[in-house]
């Protein structure tokens, strides 16, 4: 785990990383940056391990932060007055009115959550604000916050940051009201995006940022940075999916997919990418290479008599099925009728030898 002084760890990413110090040094840091990459990868903590650097008044010569000026001691508690960070949140019982749907609603949880890791998911996020099936967004009134934070003169007398998660939750109106400030902000104001959907993004935003592709993490790098949480579980559920369906256990199919319909709605598309995963590596598994697979112990041992049942003829199909019930979940689409459509079509799909 990379750390430079007092800020952010972050796991990896050193070429990353580097090409951040060096358009530091050279003074070429764009004043909105967009930081892509898959989720997982390290974005966020990337993000403001490279924010808390911006606003350390005596850099080591490599820019680094020093980590020892009362910038770097504040900003590694994120409680710099010159450090922002904008999120989506959603309505809770906390918000009362549309004016007071701003992410600062929801600031201790987020620093607790950022402190604590900051490979963290919207799943996990939406479980922080205790809102696990509904959908966070950036409200309109997030744009008029961002504003007035940056319409202030720096606490300290040098830069500002904003640090945006997930600007693609962000919708037109809000956004709209923010591109001059994206165009031209204040002196020495640097946007930093976090982005794992790009392609999401309005337009005029990503116009007005330049991008940074921030690869995936190696396998071990990945189970540092993320041990095992909900994937016990995930595998449990696929294994079961899989021997109902080709039982044809209609009655148990149902409840099975009545459990998944009382989970949070971000955690069952987590779920369902798990499937996907899973179903790749089955495939993969097939060709005895082992070197080509990434499972568990536990993810192994299911696809050593699982993996014959997924070949040339559905492999394609049984993968379009389980994305086609991500979007339908993401869409609001009722989740028992999904899964329950889900497992009907995997009792066909199974048997294609």
């Amino acid at each position: 785990m990379e750390k430079q002084g007092l800020t952010m760890p972050f796991i990896g990413q050193k070429a990353t990383w580097q090409r951040l110090l060096a358009d530091l040094q050279a003074d070429r840091v764009p004043h909105a940056l967009m930081l892509c990459g898959p989720e997982g990868s390290g974005k966020l903590a990337l993000a403001v391990a490279f924010a808390q650097t911006l606003l350390c008044q005596h850099p080591r010569e490599d820019g680094s932060a020093c980590g020892e000026c009362a910038s770097c001691k504040m900003a590694a508690k994120l409680e710099h007055p010159d450090l922002h960070f904008t999120f989506p949140i959603v309505k809770g019982a906390r918000i009362k009115t549309p004016e007071g749907a701003v992410s600062d609603v929801y600031i201790k949880e987020w620093r607790a959550r950022v402190l604590e890791s900051p490979y963290f998911d919207l799943n996990d996020w939406l479980e922080d604000m205790g809102a696990a099936n509904q959908q966070a967004t950036y409200y309109v009134a997030e744009s008029d916050n961002i504003q007035r934070k940056l319409a202030l003169k720096s606490n300290q007398g040098g830069r500002k940051v904003m640090v945006v998660w997930l600007p693609e939750k962000m919708n037109q109106e809000t956004a709209n009201k923010l591109l001059k400030l994206f165009e031209e902000p204040p002196a020495g104001t640097h946007f930093l995006m976090v982005s794992e959907e790009p392609d999401l993004v309005l337009g005029t935003i990503l116009s007005r940022t330049q991008r940074l592709l921030v690869p995936p993490l190696s396998q071990e790098e990945y189970r540092q940075a993320h041990p095992p949480k909900d994937e016990r579980q995930f595998l449990d559920l696929f294994i079961m999916l899989m021997r109902l369906s080709y039982q044809r256990k209609v009655k148990d199919m149902r409840d099975w997919s009545e459990h998944l319909a009382g989970m949070g709605r971000e955690t069952q598309k987590s779920f369902l990418q798990f499937c996907q995963r899973q179903v790749r590596e089955n495939f993969v598994y097939n060709f005895h290479e082992s070197a080509l697979n990434s499972q568990t112990e536990e993810e192994a041992a299911f696809s050593r008599n699982f993996a014959r049942f997924v070949n040339e003829r559905n492999v394609i199909p049984i993968t379009e099925e389980l994305a086609a019930a991500e979007r339908d979940i993401a869409q609001n689409v009722n989740a028992r009728m999904v899964f329950f459509d889900l497992s009907l079509k995997m009792i066909v799909l199974l048997i294609q030898k």
